[in-house]
């Protein structure tokens, strides 16, 4: 990486920028609006589904994802009625004056395949039968873990019409994967991905985590190279984050290992080797964490900032929505404890006509979430798209964030040529430096200012 005396070297591994604004600067709406007015002026010829479902077997070290262990006294069956309720209540607040039609849907958690086969049956009733998304018609991308990938919950999400399944496996070395609080043998790891490869959906992804504690250079080779013996159609590769009241935050309570600069070092050499592991055997970058098989089907569906477009609709406690002006959601804990409480509440919810935690998006936060959302894909954002929406160039709104990238050697400077803000290899080493140096000022204090429970 190249610097100069303007642009000091940065943290590699600042925050995973997943969504923009972070969920961390939502906060409890006052004015609680109507769904239906919300989403009045929203176009709704091309939105996107996504269900939430909280619920794991365990929860691994490194997760602070909303989720929970278990579900005593028939929660689930509660869960699913009061999603039942809810997507009943979001289809009404769209209204029947212009077709609503649905581009894509996912299942995410938590694990939605901790759901028995026949709940699975109902998720995918409630997102057909109460939204109205014909999911054998469009990409539809669910995620599993080893323990839940069954041959019967498998068999029902290819009947209907999965066309991603996704794994997260993080580690193939049984040591590694201890190491990173999620106990499991290989063996039946390999089982699990058996049963989705004879499930027959078209595309497979495979998570793995580098920068577990112990793991080496080989280590890592090896977990790749188990992943590529099952030809997936998709990996990503997640630098480990320790994180505050998770199970290795609290292992690591002193912030020893998340503060020392030779852990950077480490997981930046791990990245760098397993990036260019895959593109030697015929995978291609899509974004720091995504790498495609250059051979595999596409089936149209998003990519993995998809979640950042406007017309999401999202259903469950944890589920986000987004229109062109508030994004919201329910509220968000990482405590065990505090989670229980908010799926309880969820779950006993019966008026879900209103937004109640959210955050209004203004114009200038418009044009950060599209140049973080585009400028973090390997292909870069189209300049003339950007000016077509804004009236501007990213140049003209944003010179001292791109100057600064540009010092450290992270802009693909040729890329203008071809119309395109792109960044170098380097920078997509360092996207989660580049991320968070594009959080408006008023997002960083929001987020300064959020209560961790």
């Amino acid at each position: 990486m190249s610097t100069t005396s303007a642009a000091p070297a940065v943290r590699p591994y600042r925050s995973y920028v997943y969504a923009y604004p972070h969920k961390t600067v939502y906060r409890p709406l006052a004015d609680r609006p109507a769904l239906r007015e919300l989403w009045a002026a929203e176009r709704k010829d091309a939105l996107s589904l996504y269900l939430h479902i909280p619920f794991c077997e365990v929860r691994c070290g490194f997760c602070n994802l909303f989720t929970r262990i278990g579900a005593p006294d028939e929660l689930t069956t509660r869960y699913l009625d009061a999603l039942d309720r809810q997507a009943t209540a979001v289809r009404d607040a769209l209204g029947d004056e212009e077709p609503v039609r649905f581009a894509a849907a996912a299942f995410g958690g938590g694990t939605p395949t901790f759901l028995t086969a026949a709940e699975l049956e109902r998720l995918c009733d409630i997102a057909e039968k109460r939204m109205g998304a014909d999911l054998r018609a469009v990409p539809l991308s669910v995620e599993t873990s080893p323990s839940t990938a069954t041959a019967d919950r498998l068999a029902v999400l290819a009947d209907r019409g999965t066309t991603r399944i996704s794994i997260g496996v993080q580690s193939f070395v049984e040591a590694e994967a201890r190491a990173a609080v999620r106990p499991q043998r290989r063996a039946d790891v390999e089982a699990a991905l058996d049963r989705i490869r004879d499930a027959r959906i078209p595309v497979l992804n495979i998570d793995l985590i580098y920068g577990i504690d112990g793991q080496t250079e080989q280590s890592w080779r090896a977990s790749l190279d188990a992943a590529l013996g099952w030809r997936p159609e998709e990996l990503y590769l997640y630098p480990l984050y320790v994180r505050p009241l998770t199970g290795l935050g609290r292992l690591d309570a002193d912030g020893g290992a998340a503060a020392d600069a030779a852990w950077d070092q480490q997981r930046l050499r791990l990245y760098r080797a397993g990036r260019d592991h895959l593109l030697a055997h015929g995978y291609e970058q899509v974004s720091m964490r995504m790498f495609r098989r250059a051979d595999a089907p596409r089936t149209d569906g998003p990519d993995d900032y998809a979640c950042q477009t406007d017309g999401m609709i999202g259903l469950g406690c944890g589920a986000r929505s987004y229109t062109t002006k508030l994004h919201y959601s329910f509220d968000y804990a990482v405590e065990m404890r505090e989670v229980r409480a908010i799926i309880d509440g969820y779950a006993a919810t019966e008026d879900f006509s209103r937004a109640q935690v959210g955050r209004y998006v203004d114009g200038e936060e418009a044009r950060r979430r599209h140049l973080l959302q585009s400028v973090l894909q390997a292909e870069g954002l189209r300049l003339a798209d950007y000016r077509e929406r804004f009236g501007t160039s990213p140049a003209d709104d944003f010179p001292l964030e791109l100057a600064g990238f540009e010092a450290r050697g992270w802009l693909d400077t040729s890329a203008g040529a071809a119309g395109l803000l792109r960044l170098s290899p380097e920078g997509l080493a360092h996207s989660d430096a580049l991320g968070p140096e594009l959080f408006s000022p008023g997002v960083r204090a929001a987020m300064a200012a959020y209560e961790l429970k």
